[in-house]
């Protein structure tokens, strides 16, 4: 297929979209492949279908390829099943809502387990009938608060979501074993660095579960790698082990003392070093519990006030206590209505006395698994200007549970191997490309999905869910590969095999561009053959370096001497080829 620039609905430009924050973003818009309709939605245009549809094939042929089967599903869905499920309510306002005309409610999908847990259901009764693969590649919807980075955070994309349906659970793990290695291939053709790592499973239910994550600076995902052994988590998987139990005979009782002008961790540090000094070593924010306030707001509108207790030098990682709250929960630290609503509690001194459903002012108390029985803590005596030394977890107080909520750190022990000689804990950035679950029986037994097994009994089929975004693949792909002057594509995916040019005026050069662009197609290639006349030799070769095919054929001043410039745009790397062989050199270049 020959495509030409003079006919190609496409328009490159010279300078960023104003809006556009990573490379990726302003590359595809700069280069003509999508245009912005609105906050969050992306037109792709004629190039950027192209990537995508390759994208899409590609899930297509590994999924195939373990035996799953294609459905489609409508992007409009009834209320009633993910009703069912509580996600309707559970959402929150992340998903788009609407009514028909006779005040039905309906919702646009954000995904799809219900749909597809009910259509096994309606036509498969039988343990003879599994193990089942479905997969269905669909635009999604979500109302995200903050569309951001182009097509990496959305608000309608494209996913590829497949569910398994097995007897047992030894049946589930053999499903998610076959769509984790399809996973594994069709991450190695996309053609960009990836890293798979322990996940939280969240809203979406179930046990095991494994992000594949692209490999960016500009990822909004954290992860971090053990420096020792295999260990690979998203920070709001990792786990912190509770510290173990401490013997604490000799901690002497727990007193208050008046620590005036100590709101911050900092300055009651430095009071403590000066007025009462430890005979080991100088104190240290670790030294101290804080207690971090939020209000909640729950998916059904009800309240809650959250405390945190966690050591004194660490964060809360809001990621984190987003993963644990559940999906559709709102959160925000405590404002000064929160604080006048309470007067037991002393901002800047609050410790756990005046947290927990039993105490005054009746707040969810959860601590950090650092916070374990017999640690000895130094924290707030809930009155301005006073704090209590030697507060032991366990002895002089309780909470309603543990949270893994704290920033995770370079250095920090590696959860898999970190004893007192085991690894740490590295971190880097990634861009979230597929997610796998063990969805278990969750959505099976909301909805009543049953077989009989082999006896005659009922029983509940347990499901695995795997997902990839080909749309959020097509930025990964060009913020993982891109240069300096544009886009470069790996071949698999590229809008075309070759991007022929013509420069210059000479009716010679255009007749053998011509004949070069017609026997190169014969041959099975995709081109896309800059053909303009009115258009200069420096704006065809940048367009050909920002649109970013891998290979660049130019046919121009050197035909006079009987040679044609191939280049690859990926190693810039150029090679002069005699004219009447630079179509077999060409073809074997694109098929090697």
């Amino acid at each position: 297929m020959i495509s030409r620039m003079s006919q190609l609905f496409v328009r490159t430009l010279r300078d960023d979209p104003a809006d556009a924050e990573v490379p990726s973003h302003r590359l595809l818009i700069r280069a003509g492949y999508v245009r912005r309709a609105a906050p969050g939605i992306y037109t792709w245009l004629p190039l950027g279908l192209r990537v995508l549809r390759k994208v899409e094939g590609i899930v297509r042929e590994e999924m195939d390829a373990i035996g799953a089967q294609e459905v489609s599903f409508p992007a409009l869905l009834p209320r009633e099943p993910y009703e069912a499920t509580n996600r309707w309510t559970e959402y929150g306002d992340g998903i788009f809502r609407l009514k028909d005309r006779k005040g039905a409610d309906y919702l646009l999908g954000p995904t799809h387990e219900e749909m597809f847990t009910l259509l096994v259901k309606d036509l498969y009764s039988s343990y003879k009938d599994l193990p089942l693969s479905l997969y269905q590649v669909q635009t999604k919807y979500r109302d995200e608060a903050r569309p951001r980075a182009g097509l990496l955070r959305g608000r309608e994309f494209t996913m590829k979501d497949s569910y398994s349906f097995d007897v047992d659970d030894a049946g589930l793990e053999a499903s998610y074993q076959r769509h984790r290695e399809a996973y594994v291939r069709i991450f190695d053709r996309l053609g960009f660095e990836y890293v798979v790592v322990r996940a939280e499973a969240g809203a979406m239910g179930g046990s095991k579960s494994e992000e594949f994550l692209a490999k960016a600076d500009v990822g909004e995902d954290t992860y971090v790698r053990c420096d020792r052994c295999d260990y690979a988590a998203n920070v709001e998987a990792v786990t912190t082990p509770p510290a173990a139990p401490r013997a604490y005979d000799d901690v002497p009782a727990a007193h208050a003392e008046q620590t005036p002008g100590t709101p911050t961790i900092d300055t009651l540090v430095a009071h403590l070093d000066e007025a009462f000094p430890r005979a080991d070593r100088p104190w240290h924010a670790a030294d101290t519990l804080k207690n971090v306030l939020f209000a909640l707001r729950h998916p059904d509108g009800t309240r809650e006030a959250l405390a945190v207790g966690l050591p004194g030098d660490r964060e809360v990682d809001l990621k984190r206590l987003e993963s644990k709250l559940g999906e559709g929960v709102v959160f925000e630290p405590f404002g000064d209505e929160d604080f006048a609503a309470r007067p037991t509690l002393a901002k800047g001194y609050i410790g756990p006395g005046a947290l927990g459903e039993e105490r005054p002012a009746g707040v969810r108390y959860l601590l950090d698994p650092r916070v374990g029985e017999g640690t000895v803590w130094v924290t707030g005596a809930d009155e301005p200007g006073s704090h209590v030394l030697d507060l032991v977890a366990g002895r002089d107080f309780t909470a309603d549970g543990t949270i893994d909520v704290a920033e995770v750190r370079d250095g920090d022990p590696c959860p898999a191997c970190g004893a007192e000689d085991g690894g740490v804990l590295e971190s880097a950035r990634g861009i979230e490309m597929g997610h796998i679950f063990q969805l278990g029986r969750k959505y099976a037994e909301a909805l009543g999905l049953q077989v009989l097994d082999e006896h005659g009994k009922l029983v509940t089929v347990t499901m695995g869910s795997y997902g990839i975004g080909p749309s959020r693949a097509v930025a990964a792909i060009a913020e993982g590969t891109h240069d300096e002057l544009g886009l470069c594509w790996p071949r698999d995916v590229a809008p075309a095999d070759v991007h022929l040019v013509a420069t210059g005026k000479d009716e010679a050069v255009h007749a053998a561009a011509e004949r070069i662009a017609h026997e190169l197609s014969s041959h099975g290639l995709d081109l896309l053959y800059d053909d303009r006349v009115k258009v200069s030799p420096g704006v065809k070769f940048k367009d050909a370096e920002l649109i970013g095919v891998p290979t660049i054929v130019v046919v121009g001043k050197g035909l006079a001497d009987g040679t044609v410039e191939v280049k690859d745009r990926r190693t810039g790397e150029r090679t002069e080829v005699p004219a009447d062989r630079v179509v077999d050199h060409v073809v074997a270049l694109v098929r090697s």
